[in-house]
């Protein structure tokens, strides 16, 4: 609770945003330390220039992060700061993840941690039937592949991957630029209600914060932070789609477009993104699913640890952890090192070893499996 609290109270001090919250707590370690440093300590981290600082030392002085946290926990019931353990693990790598998320829903403690794939589908408020068409299949066979659909439950696209998820029996998750309680726009009233018990709406944004213009694109960021891959179904040269798709290639996530024709509109901004190296989205969906990761269900085979441990070749100490916590389905790099309390240099060099003797696979999003 202490570190979260200072999460919070650090966030309050106006001037104070998410990179340089990650820039005093990578200094200090903490930010509970951060709250205690001198002015000329602070004055040491990147970004914090004579304005901050005299920001920081007039507001630092009046505020208690025990009694902000308290407070705000009576008013904002459902909240992460990063030092809590099921804050989202891969927004948490990104260099500015939010120091409050607040959520209502059903919260699945496997997507928290990486360890079931989550994927955002993305695209313009007016889609063309094509869109529509490709949004909802291709929604629809993430769903009963097992990935969690994240988008921002705008019209268009975003209202149609989360019903599409939601009928197909899949979770979804509606990433919103106000408090997690104002349902906008507002004729999403009912898809709100339904994403509410079939998955998860979260935000950066306290509790009755209404809709604002520049909330929506900073709230990109956490899509694309959220997810391994963003997909872009169909937007215009200036969507906010693409801000989602140039924050996935700035966190390494994987960016695929849906082609369209070049003299439609909704599809230039995925010929752009196409001709900047996204990868397509083709018509075979069971492709698509590969790539993104997706593990077949009925095809994998029951084996042994009494016979797995005999097809193997005499493995170092280091290569053995490895494969120890490695299974068919991927887990995150993350996960890996954690498993494995070994340095993540450690980790990505014995990897690296095990690729190479075919015993280990990565797919997209630093994730590995056995071979």
């Amino acid at each position: 609770m202490e570190e979260g609290a200072y999460w919070l109270a650090w966030s309050q001090i106006s001037g104070i945003g998410p990179v340089l919250l990650r820039r005093l707590q990578q200094h200090f370690g903490t930010l509970a330390i951060a709250w205690k440093a001198s002015k000329a300590q602070l004055g040491e981290v990147e970004g914090f220039g004579f304005q901050t600082l005299e920001k920081v030392v007039q507001q630092r002085s009046r505020l208690h992060p025990e009694n902000i946290f308290t407070k705000h926990q009576q008013e904002n019931s459902h909240f992460w700061t990063p030092a809590d353990t099921d804050y989202p693990r891969l927004l948490l790598e990104t260099p500015s993840p939010p120091p409050i998320l607040y959520y209502r829903g059903e919260v699945e403690l496997q997507e928290n941690l990486g360890q079931k794939p989550l994927v955002g589908i993305v695209g313009t408020r007016q889609p063309s039937e094509y869109g529509i068409r490709w949004t909802r299949q291709i929604s629809t066979a993430l769903a009963k592949n097992g990935f969690t659909v994240v988008s921002g439950m705008a019209q268009g696209i975003d209202t149609e991957s989360h019903s599409a998820a939601m009928k197909a029996g899949g979770r979804t998750i509606a990433v919103l630029g106000t408090g997690v309680d104002v349902i906008y726009p507002h004729k999403n009233r009912e898809l709100y209600k339904q994403i509410l018990t079939a998955g998860l709406v979260v935000s950066e944004y306290p509790a009755k914060t209404p809709p604002d213009r520049t909330h929506f694109p900073r709230r990109n960021r956490i899509i694309a932070g959220l997810c391994r891959a963003i997909l872009v179904m169909e937007a215009p040269l200036k969507s906010g789609a693409l801000i989602t798709a140039t924050y996935a290639n700035e966190f390494g996530r994987d960016v695929y477009a849906l082609p369209g024709r070049l003299d439609d509109n909704p599809a230039q901004g995925c010929l752009k993104l196409l001709n900047q190296g996204a990868s397509f989205i083709l018509k075979e969906i069971d492709e698509l699913l590969t790539m993104l990761g997706a593990v077949p269900q009925l095809d994998l085979v029951e084996v042994s640890p009494t016979s797995e441990q005999l097809s193997l070749p005499n493995l170092s100490p280091e290569l053995q952890r490895i494969i120890d916590v490695l299974t068919f389905d991927a887990l995150t790099f993350d996960i890996i090192v954690q498993q494995t309390s070994m340095a993540a240099g450690s980790v990505s060099s014995a990897l690296l070893q095990l690729e190479l003797m075919g015993l280990v696979s990565q797919l997209p999003g630093m994730r590995y499996q056995k071979s």
